[in-house]
């Protein structure tokens, strides 16, 4: 099979490595912050040097013997990340000098028995250059030193060392994955989830609220359909995430929402759909994008009471009718309940946001609706819709050309937006209608 080539970085906290990512990838991908093991998981990224593609895994922070539940975790994020890399950065700290932790990660790495390139990080200035050579003492090759932060010292030698150890790879054309963003509240199940797809211990699952701090990408394929899954960070309210490595991996995720295909927007079973679903639920709707509704922990309401998905779902349509269009499936993540549904969905609530409707057919729909359910007039003036064209996808967008604007009223855009679903089905996905009087460009 021919897959991409892949290079794993590893080292302990806070030696520079999701900064040494960044600069490989030129852009704020990977969260930076002064706290030991802020990368808690791994994080691919695709890179390209001197024409050879391969994807870059930023592994978390590494601490051998810790007996940390998360740093127990790491080690073996690590060790998994090490499976998958034809080569491994070591990364260390050349401004903090040799650490003995560094000297157990070396021996674990020497067990890879893959090409590991030693790189001394936060070497800032010619004058410290001689500071590597006790890194020589780690036994494990010629040290690089580089700054990730300026982008300087062997940098580009050490890329060209890497590539040139790497298999080749011959880029396919294939169709592009389908991005599906999982999003949610904190602890609403979220890497349970991913993890149940991929039935291994892929991101950190923990019942510390809070755990997965990145946006973090995933690729999966089912019945011959790639996606590519992104697990946020859960959206708090603005009013308790304090600012810092928490703010920015809110952003992150709202982020991953806009740019994503499908999101799978997941509710606690236990607690309802609650306020915060509702602002997730609007923000998904704001982006535009097609939207399937898991109710997680479903297994835990249905041993314990006798409410059925029928009063469930009457109870979300009820609370959050601007999601009313949007499917809902029933499912718990830690027993794999109706999981096995779950891309039947996603497929679904795809295919309806890139539907284009024929402008005839359009038209014809419109006529109808408005012969069945004429506007009603206000001050003696009635609208008139003259013509009706389909402007794009994701979300479905509709242009009205109506006699007057004021005369088009929230309520009766709300029928036109009813019809077009009856006609056309649109589940999972917003549409937007534009209403422009004629002649009005724009």
């Amino acid at each position: 099979m021919n897959k991409k080539p892949v290079v794993a970085i590893v080292g302990r906290p806070n030696v520079g490595k999701s900064t040494f990512v960044n600069r490989l990838v030129g852009s704020r991908e990977s969260i930076v912050d002064d706290m030991p093991g802020v990368t808690r998981d791994r994080l691919y990224f695709d890179v390209e040097w001197a024409g050879v593609p391969f994807t870059v895994i930023d592994t978390g922070g590494i601490i051998p013997g810790m007996e940390d539940e998360i740093m127990l975790s790491i080690s073996s994020q690590v060790d998994i990340a090490s499976e998958q890399a034809n080569a491994i950065i070591f990364l260390v700290d050349g401004k903090e000098g040799l650490n003995p932790v560094d000297e157990d990660i070396a021996n674990m790495l020497r067990r890879a028995k893959k090409p590991v390139f030693l790189t001394v990080n936060k070497v800032d200035t010619p004058d410290k250059a001689g500071i590597i050579n006790e890194f020589y003492a780690l036994g494990i090759g010629d040290p690089h030193p580089v700054s990730a932060m300026h982008g300087t010292g062997d940098m580009g030698d050490l890329l060209d060392e890497i590539v040139k150890v790497l298999p080749e790879y011959k880029e396919e054309k294939a169709q592009q994955p389908i991005r599906v963003a999982v999003a949610g509240k904190p602890n609403v199940g979220k890497s349970s989830l991913i993890n149940a797809f991929l039935g291994e211990e892929r991101v950190i699952v923990s019942e510390v609220s809070g755990t997965t701090r990145d946006a973090i990408d995933t690729r999966l394929k089912v019945e011959g359909t790639e996606y590519i899954l992104v697990d946020t960070a859960g959206i708090r309210k603005k009013s308790k995430v304090e600012y810092g490595v928490e703010m920015f991996s809110v952003d992150r995720a709202i982020r991953a929402v806009r740019n994503c295909d499908v999101v799978l927007m997941m509710i606690d079973a236990k607690q309802g759909i609650t306020d915060q679903d509702k602002k997730i639920g609007n923000t998904v709707i704001d982006a535009g994008k097609a939207i399937v509704l898991l109710v997680n922990k479903w297994d835990l309401v249905e041993s314990k009471t006798s409410t059925t998905i029928n009063d469930f779902t009457k109870k979300i349509k009820h609370d959050a009718p601007h999601l009313d269009f949007a499917p809902i499936l029933f499912i718990s993540a830690k027993t794999g309940q109706r999981v096995n549904k779950i891309f039947q969905y996603v497929q679904e609530a795809r295919g309806y946001s890139t539907k284009e409707i024929a402008t005839s057919l359009l038209n014809r729909v419109i006529n109808e609706a408005t012969a069945l359910n004429p506007p009603p007039s206000q001050k003696g003036k009635r609208l008139k819709i003259y013509y009706s064209t389909q402007a794009g996808i994701v979300p479905p967008t509709f242009i009205l050309f109506v006699n007057d604007k004021k005369l088009f009223l929230t309520a009766y855009e709300r029928y036109i937006e009813n019809k077009l679903r009856d006609a056309f089905g649109f589940f999972g996905t917003p549409i937007r209608i534009i209403i422009r009087e004629k002649g009005e460009k724009g």
